[in-house]
């Protein structure tokens, strides 16, 4: 029996990418917007470099593979953001 005190981590179900702005949509329906140029290696990266991403590890996950970079889901949304 699972207690209902257990907290499931949010996974990803889409993502998107509108100007400077990453977006993920969770499994719970919440949409979660943040800028690129909260975290150092995409600050630096070019538009279509960040249209590049990729759900990974069953929504647990963003990857942009050209840039080398992955950031976890349940960091977002805890809001758990690199300051440049």
């Amino acid at each position: 029996m699972v207690s209902k005190d257990v907290e499931i981590e949010p996974t990803a179900t889409r993502v998107w990418v509108d100007g400077r702005i990453i977006f993920i949509e969770l499994t719970d329906g919440r949409i979660i917007g943040f800028p690129a140029d909260r975290f150092k290696i995409l600050k630096n990266a070019t538009g279509e470099q960040l249209k590049e991403v990729k759900l990974r590890l069953n929504g647990y996950a963003l990857r942009w593979e050209s840039l080398d970079e992955d950031i976890t889901v349940p960091g977002i949304v805890a809001g758990k953001f690199q300051l440049s």
